[in-house]
């Protein structure tokens, strides 16, 4: 069997740990039955010798196999990489959502997505990553008693997302270091109405009113100051028509979102500035997860 599992781009300026999307930039994953276990590792992550020896998609695969089946059973995994490690772009949410789902489509189980992004959410604490991964488009999602309620709307085809990708990772539990224990009563009033805002603009597609609504308080400037270069890129998209720019969950990445007629000019402006850095030019995804 073969799944397909989309990048996402979460927080989105405001919305932390509650908002995120999807993007057309997927993670390949092959099972076969096999006599020996064995494990292929092509694209990112392939010289990474601890992805082998101790591979997160395995270990949650063979817990939630086991789980429904009772008993192990013996496979050979290939995975075909695509979505950057630790930079922001959803790889964790991408190897949880797809073990998960592998486990239960090996298994015979009918694949319901709810169940899915719930158990996902055992092994991710937060909802903002694994709801576009399992679900596609825009999701606002939040947790309530141990599970994730997520409203998904499809975003616009007129629209195209450009992904700055450096050179540099950034861990997202380090990351998360830098924030502010306690924060100011003022700026959460901020971020609460701007993210109210910014989910508003997407479900209402009043995408002009994104660069407004996308300003943050909590996270963002904190992390940004770790590659100070992320200030420029947000300041070069912004002046060149982008809608919104913020960084792509904890970073490194950010997330720049442009009508298709300017992210071209979006994607050469800042490959022209950053030549050390990867610069794609995405679709939007609207399905999540999908066996093929």
């Amino acid at each position: 069997m073969k799944i397909l599992v989309p990048a996402t781009s979460a927080n989105l300026g405001p919305g932390f740990d509650c908002l995120g999307l999807s993007l057309k930039y997927f993670n390949q994953t092959i099972i076969e039955k096999s006599n020996l276990f064995s494990i292929s590792i092509y694209g990112e992550g392939s010289k990474n010798i601890y992805l082998k020896k101790n591979n997160v998609f395995v270990n949650i695969f063979n817990e939630i196999y086991q789980k429904l089946n009772g008993k192990k059973q013996n496979f050979r995994f290939i995975f075909h990489n695509n979505i950057p490690l630790s930079r922001g772009m959803g790889s964790s949410s991408a190897v949880i959502v797809a073990a998960i789902a592998c486990a239960y489509e090996l298994s015979g189980f009918k694949i319901d997505k709810n169940n899915i992004l719930n158990e996902a959410l055992k092994f991710e604490n937060h909802p903002d990553n694994i709801a576009p991964a399992v679900l596609g488009g825009f999701v606002c999602s939040m947790v309530h008693n141990e599970k994730v309620l997520a409203i998904k709307k499809k975003i616009d085809e007129n629209l195209r997302a450009i992904i700055t990708i450096p050179n540099v990772s950034m861990n997202t539990q380090k990351s998360r270091s830098v924030l502010a224990k306690k924060i100011n009563f003022n700026e959460g009033v901020f971020n609460i109405c701007h993210s109210s805002f910014l989910t508003a603009c997407f479900l209402e597609k009043k995408y002009d009113l994104l660069k407004y609504a996308s300003l943050d308080k909590l996270h963002q400037e904190q992390r940004m100051k770790n590659l100070p270069e992320l200030f420029q890129v947000q300041k070069i998209s912004l002046e060149n028509n982008a809608l919104m720019s913020t960084l792509s969950g904890s970073g490194s990445s950010f997330f720049t979102l442009a009508y298709e007629e300017d992210a071209k000019n979006i994607q050469v402006k800042l490959k022209n500035k950053f030549n050390k850095f990867r610069v794609e030019l995405l679709d939007f995804d609207d399905k999540g997860f999908k066996f093929c």
